[in-house]
């Protein structure tokens, strides 16, 4: 991401911020319980009004929990920009936002009446989408390339980790498709709404 105008940058002391996103796509009968971590993380965000140090937390335990289960994962993808200006960098992170929030697809449930004698039960996904949507100071290079390699992923998860206690972090979002447990998220749907995965 270095170019002529970069360096000019630097030389003229501005803040170089960098906004990327990951896509992790995990697979197997154990990846639902993710999904319980990431709506505790959520509702704690939430309830922190966003305020960073909590989002940062976050991101920690649910990046530690990715690289705990990297056993599942079956494809990702990144991308990402450097910006000079932090209004330009703000409007990035918005519009990864909404890009984010609108890959949400997923078959719900039906909610079917059970009878008193039929057991309560729910789908368990086989699928799960996380997508984390980051903007930090400074440069770092574990980010700033190709993560589609499962070492690659793994430092770069690594690395969204040390921002948080270097404290350069400005920016975090996290999405994540299906949104809650008993909801589908079908092979034919990853296909169509994140074309961008490639296989690990």
């Amino acid at each position: 991401m270095s170019s002529m105008r970069d360096r000019m940058n630097k030389m003229m002391g501005r803040t170089r911020f960098v906004v990327c996103r990951i896509f992790i796509h995990l697979a197997g009968n154990e990846v639902a319980p993710i999904i319980g971590l990431l709506n505790r993380v959520g509702r704690e965000a939430i309830d922190a009004e966003g305020e960073i140090d909590v989002l940062g937390e976050g991101l920690v335990q649910i990046c530690e929990e990715l690289l705990r289960n990297d056993l599942y994962w079956r494809s990702a993808a990144n991308e990402g920009n450097v910006f000079w200006d932090e209004g330009e960098a703000g409007d990035e992170v918005s519009n990864l936002f909404t890009d984010s929030a609108e890959r949400y697809k997923s078959d719900s449930y039906p909610g079917e009446q059970v009878g008193e004698t039929e057991p309560l039960s729910l789908p368990v996904t086989r699928n799960l989408i996380v997508m984390i949507t980051v903007a930090f100071e400074g440069e770092v290079p574990q980010l700033e390339t190709d993560l589609a390699d499962i070492n690659a992923l793994k430092a770069g998860l690594k690395a969204l980790i040390n921002l948080h206690y270097q404290r350069t972090l400005r920016a975090i979002q996290i999405h994540w498709s299906p949104a809650r447990l008993g909801d589908e998220l079908t092979d034919d749907q990853i296909l169509e709404n994140y074309p961008e995965l490639i296989p690990l």
